[in-house]
C-alpha cells in the first residue's frame, strides 16, 4: 500500500488526499493551472497544445489517429478540432483514399501559434518540476512511463 497506511495508519482507515489517483490529479491541476499562466496565447488549452504539437511532429491525420497520437478521448477531441478550425489554426480535409475520413492538417497560423508556445512549454514543464532536483526530475519520468505502460515517449 502507499501513503500513511506503510507509516502506521490502521487497514480500515482510507485517507483519500493520500492515494495515487488524488495526488496524480492534485499535480496535474497544478501543471495546468501554471500552463494557462504561463501560454503565450491564453486561449490556448494543453490539449489543444497537444493537438497542434502532433499535428507538426507526425503530419496531418484523422480523429481517430488524433486520439492515438494524443491520449485524447474521441469525444473531447471533436471538440477540440472545432474550436482549433474556428481559430483557423487547423484545417479539415478529406482523405484522398477514404472519402468518409476527415484529415485534420495544422495551418500556417496553427504552426505560427506554436512556434510562439514552444518557449512556454519548456517553461511550464520546467515550473511544473522546479521543487525536484535532477534525479527526482529523472526518477518522476521513469516512474510515470512505467505507470502509462511504455518506456520511451511516443
Amino acid at each position: 500500500m502507499l501513503g500513511k497506511q506503510d507509516a502506521g495508519q490502521p487497514d480500515n482507515e482510507y485517507a483519500f488526499s493520500e492515494q495515487i489517483g488524488y495526488l496524480l490529479r492534485r499535480a496535474y491541476q497544478k501543471h495546468l493551472a501554471i500552463f494557462q499562466a504561463n501560454a503565450s496565447d491564453p486561449q490556448l488549452t494543453s490539449v489543444q497544445f497537444a493537438t497542434l504539437c502532433a499535428l507538426k511532429d507526425r503530419g496531418p491525420q484523422s480523429q481517430g489517429e488524433l486520439v492515438r497520437s494524443t491520449a485524447i478521448d474521441q469525444a473531447t477531441i471533436r471538440g477540440i478540432i472545432a474550436r482549433l478550425q474556428a481559430r483557423s489554426l487547423v484545417a479539415l480535409g478529406e482523405d484522398p483514399s477514404d472519402a468518409r475520413k476527415v484529415i485534420v492538417t495544422i495551418t500556417e497560423e496553427g504552426r505560427t501559434v506554436l512556434d510562439a508556445m514552444i518557449p512556454c512549454a519548456r517553461r511550464i514543464s520546467e515550473l511544473t518540476v522546479e521543487r525536484l532536483n535532477p534525479a527526482e526530475r529523472l526518477a518522476l519520468m521513469h516512474t510515470l512511463r512505467q505507470i502509462i505502460g511504455t518506456d520511451t515517449l511516443e
